[in-house]
């Protein structure tokens, strides 16, 4: 019997009154892992409303014990790593070893959730007048939303609601319909750590039930993940009802590669930040920027990645899995048309890709072009499948003039040996987050997530300081006592319960 995925509402696993429900299928044979509910109107409702009313015990929380929480929480991540990611593989396609990493960098935010005590401390200056002192407090907001992607169904869900759940906030979560079984068992684990009944609620479903949470009076905080279109939609939809909003979108990724750089390591860096996941992530690098006579090293790319081979997750050998879905699987080849029919070089075609054994997987094998002009669709839209373009400019200043003038501004790499060439590049480069002979530059939790441009809409970015802010108001206090009201006496005592 085909599992009919629950959701969480008010502590409790409870299947969906829905008469829309949605297959979860494996991309590697489509069969039919489950089937998840397009919640109703009634259920977001009741989701928000029991957020709602556990917010009131749970701001009241001593931050030492939120932070219990989330110690018990990466303890139970941790013991059900290997777990997890399986049924991540199974639903995403995704290799065993890169199921692993989704997990794992998820596990690193809850870790840092753990230190919300250190991260969450105000500021005080005494006399800032004759005998007043004023000081700064933070404070959560309420019920906070996160809308959250196919691509990572483990590490985004816990970019969020741990770190505003730490933070005193409850957490309403809608993953994405693809594929829910991660972040459900996510739930379940957070609900074993200790978690309070209303902490954490999750719903399933497609645009109606995103636009109910955009929209409704008690979600003050949303935080998304995913396409430019909907990212735009979620920002101006969330700010047009006075929220705050911090939404991810898409990215067209570079890597520039200086002719002093360590080929070796620009060629093995390549293949796996170019079609690692599919090329299925947003910090992907879809294009390689080849600078003067490092130009001749593109043969030599085109055959490490030839090498590269797809297969299922249980594949040791496969480098990466299938796409998410067929529809995805055509997109990719649809661009990869087009890029042919205008004129570009296709110098490894993955279309015609097969994987044995699994004749319905959504396949498609390493793609790289060469003479591909900016004005192509392979150029200006993000592909999200293992397809690298590979650009040739004649200096540094024309590589970072060219990476400044796309719209994206997600992640950036430069491969080089000079500190001066690194140098000029992190300076003036127009990106959030730069690698230097780094390719996939994603900051540990210490930091934050900060993707600039048309890659993010917001003000405060994941995870980090800056999560912190984002799911907490400050609170500044002037206060000045009179000394005249100092109680005298003999008897004066203080009791500390």
């Amino acid at each position: 019997m085909t599992q009919h995925v629950p959701l969480l509402i008010g502590g409790e696993f409870v299947q969906s009154e829905t008469s829309q429900w949605l297959p979860v299928t494996n991309p590697a044979t489509q069969e039919v892992l489950a089937q998840v509910p397009c919640a109703t109107a009634d259920e977001v409702e009741r989701a928000v409303e029991t957020a709602k009313e556990a917010f009131e015990s749970w701001k009241e929380t001593s931050i030492g014990d939120r932070a219990r929480l989330m110690l018990r929480y990466q303890h139970l991540l941790k013991e059900h790593h290997d777990e997890l990611a399986e049924l991540l593989a199974q639903e995403t396609g995704k290799t065993f070893e890169d199921a692993k990493g989704d997990v794992w960098r998820g596990i690193e935010v809850v870790e840092h959730a753990c230190n919300i005590a250190s991260l969450s401390m105000g500021e005080t200056v005494e006399n800032v007048a004759r005998k007043i002192d004023c000081y700064s407090i933070t404070q959560p907001l309420g019920v906070c939303v996160g809308i959250t992607p196919f691509n990572f169904p483990a590490m985004i869900p816990l970019w969020m609601f741990p770190m505003a759940i730490a933070c005193g906030n409850t957490f309403v979560l809608k993953p994405s319909e693809q594929d829910p079984l991660t972040p459900m068992r996510l739930a379940e684990l957070f609900k074993e750590a200790g978690a309070p009944d209303g902490l954490l609620q999750v719903v399933h479903g497609t645009k109606d039930v995103v636009n109910q949470l955009l929209t409704h009076k008690d979600t003050p905080a949303i935080s998304f993940v995913g396409s430019v279109n909907v990212g735009e939609h979620i920002y101006r939809t969330g700010t047009d009802h006075m929220k705050r909003v911090q939404a991810f979108a898409g990215a067209k990724n570079h890597m520039v590669v200086m002719p002093d750089a360590s080929k070796n390591q620009v060629i093995n860096n390549i293949a796996g930040a170019s079609v690692g996941a599919g090329g299925q992530r947003c910090m992907a690098i879809s294009v390689a920027v080849f600078v003067g006579e490092a130009r001749e090293w593109i043969p030599e790319v085109r055959d490490a990645l030839a090498k590269v081979r797809p297969g299922a997750w249980n594949d040791p050998e496969a480098g990466y899995g299938p796409l998410i879905n067929p529809q995805a699987r055509e997109r990719v080849l649809s661009l990869i048309q087009e890029g042919k029919d205008a004129g570009a070089d296709c110098i490894l075609d993955g279309s015609e890709c097969v994987v044995e054994g699994y004749p319905d997987g959504n396949w498609v094998g390493p793609t790289m072009f060469r003479n591909v002009t900016r004005d192509m669709s392979i150029y200006q839209e993000e592909i999200f499948g293992p397809v690298l373009i590979a650009l040739e400019v004649d200096s540094i200043e024309e590589a970072i003039a060219l990476i400044n003038e796309n719209p994206y501004g997600n992640g950036t790499s430069i491969f080089t040996s000079s500190g001066a060439a690194a140098r000029k590049y992190q300076h003036e480069i127009k990106v959030g987050q730069v690698g230097i002979n780094v390719p996939v530059p994603v900051p540990l939790p210490m930091f934050s997530f900060t993707g600039w441009r048309k890659s993010f809409y917001g003000d405060q970015h994941a995870y980090g300081k800056q999560a912190v802010k984002f799911y907490t108001e400050t609170k500044t206090v002037t206060a000045r006592w009179f000394e005249d009201d100092i109680a005298s006496g003999p008897n004066m005592t203080i009791q500390l319960k």
